[in-house]
């Protein structure tokens, strides 16, 4: 009894000191402690160089670095080291070399990262060269402060403030960036509004480059391929028209003298009722090609985004690579194909994109997605770092064995290409920036991947948590655990098996298997994709089917064709299965489906347990954040499972397994709700 008593105390007592550094979370990952150093101490903090970004790595240093006297080096000969820097101790002394201002700032957040984890400091012999050259974050912020797929409230950017009040949150923001090598930001929406490029407009843009430039993060925009029609007053946006070509060179100019190191354009053309080349009977290179002559002057680059599909009779998910491959060496050496990590729209999973590896003369970038548009939004925990590694060393098997898509977009394999990575943001203006503490993990996790693509997740996972909460082993190894383990949590109990794309209309929160809107695209359909029947479940993308796998080089080509030898993971992506087919462990697709189901929620229901014996290591205000969000998460997945089970077992025709819990809502009912996201809470 005592004992109990005791540990009673020590939880209360525990309660209350954490409820008395009760923060907010907007100081992310970046929670440094003041040096506390004085005048007298003889540390020394000095650089070859002055700027406003070596500035900045000075002041880092002072306020928060504990260690020994630092020396920060710009060395120009260091050309292959781009972004990178080297860190050596000797003698009692810390010197920071690379070859660009932005090197000594990365170096000193690596030094900062180092202390703030429990690092060794003391002899220190590293050298780290970006993977990418350009790491982007892309904002799909809209110019009246909305975010299409934002989940953590309204943009960033404070467009009726621009230019002339600059909130201090900008500057924060680019901190961040910089603190995990994020070198590159397109501020506004894919689906972008042409007024972006008024003079207006490009004074705020202007207004915002300015603040991010010292930290290295350079400004790019979104643009609308019809803008010269829509804003230029051409009677066409053909990108053969003379009068086209020079409104843009004219544009390019004009934005260069406001922002001198523009970073380029991103767009998206031809897809989803967007203008594009097309409309005038010229192809995806005639466009890109355009607006990169129009750059190249100033070193520029066209991001040119492959997600493209039309309403047709062909499988969605053989598009791209149908409209890309032909082109394959038509695009001008300053353009690069921004391609979606997969063949469809940022599933849960998805095997890769066969657009990687098939063009062997074009510039590839990937595109994730951080903002969890179908994870649940910000309300579900899912730590994106093993989706994001997962299609990375995914093997295209283009020049045999080891060709992994991280090799084919990466700087060591094309070190004199453009090569880039793009995640699409999760950020917004809630005090905590991204809706729900951990999805801050993936803001990190994305920026730690794009500048090492090699760096193990539950390496990321571990320095984000003693970052951001701290590094007492009791709270580290089990929630790390929960991390690692929640993206395979998620595709459980939403799409197990290769199951795919079967959300509610539109917003994509919740399921809707039975999911039909009269008149609407087949290809916007749940049943599209899943194409349950008496017969079985999946989409069958083989030979006989829509022969999606003849896009997948071999070995993969057999490998997915075969429903014997497909991964089950991905088995309903690309079969159609019978539901009493036995899989790997002798029970039927069916039985299968169900135990997955139920894993998944079960699982979460762990996560619940597990963080409220987290009392004792997090402070009040950010627990019950997470608590309230693991509590609609569980219900959330109970609904998943009872949603996908009840309406597929209409087809199946066989009894939920005894073994796994009994559904607890009915299907008439959930099919006469709409489903919709909870309301956003604080």
């Amino acid at each position: 009894m005592m004992n109990i008593k005791k540990s009673v105390l020590f939880i209360v007592f525990a309660w209350l000191a954490s409820s008395a550094f009760a923060e907010d979370g907007s100081r992310l990952w970046l929670r440094f402690d003041e040096a506390g150093r004085d005048a007298t101490d003889g540390r020394t903090f000095v650089s070859n160089r002055k700027s406003p970004t070596v500035a900045i790595a000075l002041d880092e240093l002072q306020r928060h670095w504990k260690g020994p006297s630092v020396s920060l080096t710009v060395d120009r000969k260091l050309k292959t080291l781009r972004d990178g820097y080297r860190i050596k101790s000797r003698d009692g002394r810390i010197t920071v070399t690379a070859a660009r201002d932005a090197g000594l700032l990365y170096g000193v957040y690596h030094l900062l990262r180092l202390q703030q984890t429990g690092g060794d400091v003391a002899t220190l012999d590293v050298e780290e060269t970006p993977s990418f050259d350009r790491r982007l974050l892309n904002h799909w912020d809209n110019l009246n402060g909305s975010i299409e797929r934002g989940y953590a409230g309204r943009s960033l950017w404070q467009w009726n403030s621009l230019p002339d009040t600059l909130s201090p949150r900008y500057e924060a923001y680019a901190r961040a960036n910089a603190s995990i090598g994020i070198n590159g930001t397109v501020i506004n929406n894919v689906n972008a509004n042409p007024q972006i490029l008024t003079a207006e407009y490009l004074a705020k843009v202007k207004a915002l480059a300015d603040v991010f430039r010292p930290y290295g993060l350079t400004v790019y925009l979104s643009v609308n391929f019809a803008a010269p029609k829509t804003i230029g007053g051409l009677p066409d946006a053909d990108p053969l028209n003379a009068g086209v070509v020079r409104w843009w060179t004219d544009k390019v100019k004009e934005i260069h003298a406001l922002i001198p190191d523009f970073g380029g354009f991103l767009v998206k053309a031809n897809s989803e009722g967007q203008s594009g080349p097309q409309d005038y009977g010229r192809t995806h290179a005639d466009g890109a090609n355009m607006l990169a002559d129009a750059l190249k002057p100033y070193g520029g680059i066209v991001m040119w985004r492959a997600f493209v599909y039309s309403p047709t009779k062909e499988d969605r998910a053989k598009q791209a690579h149908h409209e890309f491959v032909p082109l394959d060496g038509q695009f001008r050496d300053n353009v690069i194909l921004q391609i979606k990590n997969g063949p469809v729209d940022f599933q849960p999973r998805e095997p890769f994109s066969p657009l990687f590896g098939a063009l062997h003369r074009t510039q590839e970038m990937i595109e994730f997605q951080i903002t969890q548009e179908y994870l649940g939004f910000s309300n579900h925990l899912v730590f994106l770092a093993p989706l994001f590694r997962e299609t990375l060393e995914s093997d295209t098997y283009a020049d045999g064995p080891g060709t992994t898509v991280a090799k084919i977009t990466a700087s060591a394999q094309h070190p004199a290409a453009v090569t880039a990575i793009a995640g699409v943001a999760n950020t917004g203006d809630d005090v905590n920036w991204c809706g729900h503490h951990f999805a801050q993990a993936n803001w990190y996790a994305y920026g730690r991947l794009a500048w090492n693509h090699d760096i193990p997740s539950e390496q990321i996972a571990d320095e984000w948590l003693r970052m951001t909460f701290g590094s007492d082993a009791n709270f580290v190894r089990p929630v790390k655990d929960m991390m690692l383990t929640s993206r395979e949590t998620c595709v459980d109990y939403m799409m197990p098996l290769g199951l795919h794309h079967i959300f509610a209309f539109n917003h994509h929160y919740g399921p809707q298997p039975w999911g039909d809107r009269p008149g609407g695209r087949p290809d916007w359909m749940p049943w599209y994709y899943h194409n349950a029947d008496q017969a079985g479940l999946g989409f069958d993308r083989t030979a006989t089917g829509s022969d999606a796998v003849s896009q997948y080089f071999p070995p993969l080509d057999e490998l997915y064709g075969d429903a014997s030898r497909c991964p089950e993971n991905m088995l309903l992506w690309f079969h159609h299965v019978p539901w009493n087919r036995p899989l790997k462990n002798g029970r039927s697709l069916w039985d299968n489906l169900c135990l997955r189901y139920d894993s998944g929620v079960q699982q979460v229901r762990e996560y619940q347990k597990l963080w409220d014996r987290m009392t004792p290591f997090v402070d009040a205000e950010r627990f019950t954040h997470v608590q309230l969000r693991l509590r609609t998460q569980s219900r959330d997945a109970v609904w998943w499972k009872d949603a996908c089970l009840l309406y597929f077992q209409t087809f199946a025709q066989q009894p939920v397994p005894y073994e796994i819990e009994r559904p607890v809502h009915d299907l008439d009912e959930l099919m006469k709700t709409e489903p919709a996201p909870p309301a956003r809470r604080n």
